[in-house]
């Protein structure tokens, strides 16, 4: 019986150094709390989390790249916000951690998805265009 082979790691990655312009400059940062939320809230399997300093994304803080490998399309989402979207971006991380190419039909992505998206990069290994 062949091994099935499974899909590599998502990986969401965090701004740390987000700020928006409502928050106190003198007060944690925005991103730095959505890290923490995303972590205590518990990440689906199959999902690690890191913080980084810069995502240059900071006209749309708080922002993070959803990534999983060679094969799957990554996404860059901004202006997420670490009181309101904890659960919908941990949903979406599941969704997408469930597909072998990170192409989760529209309908079925939360909406903070739909609507706060940055960028879709593509795979290393860019599928055959039919």
């Amino acid at each position: 019986m062949a091994e099935e082979t499974k899909p590599a790691e998502v990986l969401l990655t965090v701004c740390t150094t987000c700020r928006r312009a409502d928050v106190d400059p003198e007060g944690p940062r925005p991103g730095a709390i959505l890290l923490d939320a995303l972590t205590e809230a518990g990440l689906p399997e199959g999902v690690a989390i890191r913080g980084v300093e810069c995502l240059s994304a900071c006209t749309r803080g708080c922002s993070m790249v959803l990534s999983g490998g060679a094969d799957r399309y990554s996404y860059v989402y901004g202006d997420l916000d670490p009181a309101e979207h904890v659960a919908d971006i941990l949903a979406g991380a599941a969704a997408y951690a469930n597909t072998t190419d990170g192409l989760v039909p529209w309908r079925e992505r939360p909406v903070v998805f739909r609507k706060q998206s940055i960028a879709r990069i593509p795979p290393l290994a860019l599928p055959e265009q039919e």
